[in-house]
């Protein structure tokens, strides 16, 4: 009786580290599954490091005459409040309109506009998270918004104020002129804003915006 005994328990403990090795391998299978990929990493430092590097060169081509670049000051500061990079968006001039005239803080304007992330873990290019076309620029077919110069972010109100009709842009919009630490659906906290704009057409407060795109 026994002996039968002190056999069986050899068997359990032949059997035994089979098991074991069998349910630690789907354990770590599961594991491995379940990994999310990190998709914005280190995602503030990343982006204060970008735009502070941004406004630096800007600021450098700006001040040696290159009129292809812009940094233009938060429209609710004046000189002596706005001492940081924060304080300003970097512009680069894709396109230039003709017209002199740029809208004022209670207009409203007609834009083209494609809004974007920097570069992240799935997105070489950014993520977009807004846009009023698809694929490729053209003029002729890109779909217009029409939106409030006081729009929600204060880079964007800022830039209209500067733009004419014709001008393509190229604003960059640090976190805190755009969805700062709280982000919103779709961007997170801490992101530079990357818009893509084109100045349709503006209308002053009273009056409406043409009817076409």
């Amino acid at each position: 009786m026994l002996n039968h005994i002190t056999n069986k328990v050899r068997s359990v403990v032949k059997v035994l580290p089979f098991y074991l090795f069998t349910l630690l391998a789907l354990f770590t299978s599961c594991s491995e599954d379940n990994v999310e990929v990190e998709e914005f990493v280190n995602w503030q430092t990343v982006n204060e490091n970008y735009f502070n590097g941004l406004y630096a060169t800007a600021k450098q081509k700006q001040n040696a005459g290159d009129p292809t670049w812009k940094v233009l000051r938060n429209y609710s500061l004046n000189e002596i409040m706005a001492v940081n990079p924060e304080d300003y968006i970097v512009v680069e001039v894709l396109e230039s309109g003709t017209e002199t005239e740029s809208p004022l803080f209670s207009d409203s304007v007609q834009v083209n506009y494609r809004g974007r992330l920097l570069p992240s873990t799935s997105y070489s290019e950014g993520y977009v998270f807004d846009q009023t076309y698809v694929g490729d620029f053209n003029p002729a077919t890109a779909a217009a918004a029409k939106l409030p110069v006081n729009y929600r972010v204060d880079g964007l109100a800022t830039a209209f104020q500067y733009m004419h009709v014709g001008d393509r842009w190229r604003i960059y919009i640090p976190s805190a002129l755009g969805y700062g630490a709280s982000g919103t659906s779709g961007v997170p906290a801490y992101s530079t804003l990357i818009y893509d704009v084109r100045l349709v057409a503006f209308a002053h407060a009273g009056h409406s915006l043409p009817s076409f795109q």
